[in-house]
């Protein structure tokens, strides 16, 4: 049984001295994990409850999606969209499915770049633990490699822990809201890092071991950029490694996106004052509900499909075509009438005659307007998921 103990000492840091962009800045190096005292549950214990009851409502819904490939084929695009606009990409869902139909987005190419590298860092991290491979720095300095090997972070050492002093906030180092480890600190606190995410201790719930590891990871803010990405997307890895997940389906940017202030504040709440209670208070309620969004999600789309496949199957000749294009559309909602016929193996004239069936039912829409190289979209299906995702103000 955990004691209920009030923070002190114990939990904060220390501050060292250190130079960055040449002036002396006092950088922080955070004691290792767990929380000493230890936390005290008895402040979030029911946040806690409705936490582990969402995260295991919404496993279980994976168990029973027709599709779960489908679902998460669009989820973590819809995930790796609002991470890379927190950090500041102005991509939206519809960027990034042009984007990977081969059509010129409506934003810089390195905005829809970034969303696509998280999209295959989040997909190689997970193939390497389902593989066998343990949750460790060298997977994240992996997934660290993809995610920054093209658009603007190509020239930021992908993949390759900083050497140098990096800041958080202000316009140089000495105005800086904050300033993490320096360099010669880094293996010291990575170490211990590693060790946690390693430890076994039954009295941790994987829930606030993530909660936990995700305000340690961005306080070492190890690489020179793409931490918050990486941090954000270690929650999700570390309750898959545990079995609290068995798909990568729970993502907490929508709900920090939406209270980024609440998230910073408490960020440092932690870092000064040794705040972890109010930590854990804010990410349990996120995790709840985001959670109970994602499982909402899940059955409004199967709800979705249903009635659409039974639209289609009375459209007479061509149903059955249409059929296997709504199939498609339900992991590419935008696509051309040649990337259909090329991935289904169908004519032109075939997918031509299924999407007009399905534009005159109602289900997908012609959206250029042009009467060569058009591009349908699958609108509500695109709406469902399109909540959340307008890019944040520049």
């Amino acid at each position: 049984m955990l004691s209920v103990r009030k923070p002190s000492g114990g939990r904060l840091g220390r501050y060292v001295e250190t130079s960055a962009g040449g002036e002396k800045v006092r950088a922080f190096v955070p004691t290792p994990l767990p929380p000493v005292p230890p936390l005290d549950f008895s402040q979030f214990i029911s946040l806690y409850d409705r936490a582990r009851g969402a995260v295991g409502r919404l496993d279980g819904v994976t168990t029973i999606l027709p599709s779960t490939p489908l679902f998460l084929f669009m989820y973590v695009r819809k995930e790796a969209l609002l991470s890379s606009q927190i950090e500041g990409t102005q991509s939206s869902l519809s960027d990034l499915l042009l984007f990977e139909n081969d059509e010129i987005p409506h934003v810089p190419i390195d905005d829809v770049t970034e969303v696509s590298n998280y999209v295959a860092a989040i997909e190689h991290g997970m193939k390497r633990m389902r593989g066998g491979f343990p949750l460790s720095l060298r997977l994240l300095r992996e997934m660290h490699e993809i995610l920054l090997k093209s658009g603007r972070g190509a020239s930021k050492q992908p993949g390759e822990f900083r050497k140098s002093q990096n800041w958080i906030g202000g316009t140089r180092p000495g105005n800086a809201l904050f300033v993490p480890p320096p360099p010669n600190h880094l293996d010291e606190c990575l170490g211990a890092f590693e060790r946690f995410l390693h430890t076994e201790d039954q009295s941790m719930p994987p829930l606030i071991r993530a909660g936990l590891a995700h305000v340690q990871f961005e306080t070492i803010h190890p690489f020179l950029d793409g931490n918050g990405r990486l941090g954000r997307l270690l929650i999700t890895l570390m309750l898959c490694d545990a079995g609290a997940l068995r798909e990568p389906i729970l993502y907490l940017s929508l709900f920090f996106k939406s209270r980024r202030d609440d998230y910073y504040r408490l960020l440092q709440e932690v870092r000064q004052a040794g705040g972890w209670e109010a930590w854990m208070e804010f990410f349990l309620t996120g995790v709840a509900e985001t959670a109970e969004q994602a499982a909402d999600t899940a059955r409004e789309l199967m709800a979705l499909f249903d009635a659409d496949r039974l639209i289609i199957r009375k459209l007479g000749r061509g149903a059955t075509s249409a059929l296997r294009v709504h199939e498609l559309m339900q992991r590419r909602p935008m696509i051309t009438i040649r990337s259909a016929s090329k991935e289904l193996h169908l004519s032109v004239p075939t997918v031509n005659k299924a999407l007009e069936l399905m534009t005159s039912a109602g289900i997908v829409r012609e959206t250029t307007g042009k009467r060569w190289g058009r591009l349908f979209a699958y609108s509500k299906y695109l709406a469902l998921l399109d909540k959340g995702t307008e890019p944040l103000p520049a």
